[in-house]
């Protein structure tokens, strides 16, 4: 069964972002941010509180440090670097779950971070390497794509699992890959047009690019972002629709 996945855990002090008290009831497992692209300790425990409380799966959601850009601008960073950083905050977050009697499962990079592992391999080399130094144990979240196959042999290569997602709120290109949130309907808006993705994916294995072309990809879950101001709508009718498969 397709799971259903949702970035939480993004505010940070004062500033609030997502409905994460709506929305996590409604989701199977929950990307929680790190601290670099958004979070604070308080947020991060509260979240992971959140998320064991409604039997959520709990996976760290690290990006690059960047809060004033929300980790959707690229950094030049090393692939040490990146290795470094990505130990760091998958150890931060599973400090906060161990104070709360629970576990990290998974790993999934967030914003430009995501983006230069799924058109970078050497990057996401780095990030899976990371993972395998840290923990065999957890599983990484990409996106399915044409890459599936390579991007499985690194994985596997180092003893690790990936997980495949497709996303119910983003523009797709040609190519399979998620269309910049600069060009114009990158996001859908409306729980009709996610529904609509959303069948064909379940009926036909595959989903349409913005141009109608259909794409055939392996998913494991679907993501929604917890910031689209439609997010709560959305999810609700997903969870509605995935109950009744």
């Amino acid at each position: 069964m397709i799971k259903l996945n949702c970035d939480m855990g993004e505010s940070f002090g004062a500033w609030k972002m997502g409905l994460d008290e709506e929305i996590m009831p409604l989701v199977d497992m929950s990307n929680i941010a790190c601290g670099f692209h958004a979070s604070d300790p308080v947020t991060m425990d509260k979240t992971v509180k959140l998320a064991y409380e409604n039997g959520v799966t709990i996976g760290a959601h690290p990006g690059y440090p960047d809060l004033v850009g929300f980790g959707r601008r690229n950094l030049k960073c090393s692939n040490d670097e990146i290795k470094k950083m990505i130990i760091y905050q998958i150890g931060a977050l599973e400090a906060i779950c161990k104070t709360n009697n629970a576990k990290i499962t998974y790993v999934k990079p967030h914003g430009a971070l995501y983006n230069t592992m799924m058109s970078d391999s050497e990057v996401f080399e780095a990030i899976a390497k990371a993972i395998a130094t840290y923990d065999k144990k957890l599983n990484l979240m990409i996106l399915s794509s044409s890459k599936n196959k390579q991007y499985t042999k690194i994985a596997e290569n180092l003893g690790i699992k990936l997980l495949f997602e497709v996303f119910a709120d983003r523009s797709y290109m040609d190519d399979g890959s998620l269309m910049p949130r600069s060009m114009p309907n990158a996001v859908l808006g409306s729980s009709d047009e996610v529904l609509e993705r959303l069948d064909f994916l379940i009926k036909e294995g595959a989903i349409k690019a913005h141009t109608g072309k259909k794409l055939e990809l392996k998913v494991d879950c679907i993501c929604v972002h917890g910031d689209n101001s439609h997010a709560l709508s959305i999810v609700k009718a997903m969870r509605k629709y995935l109950d009744k498969i």
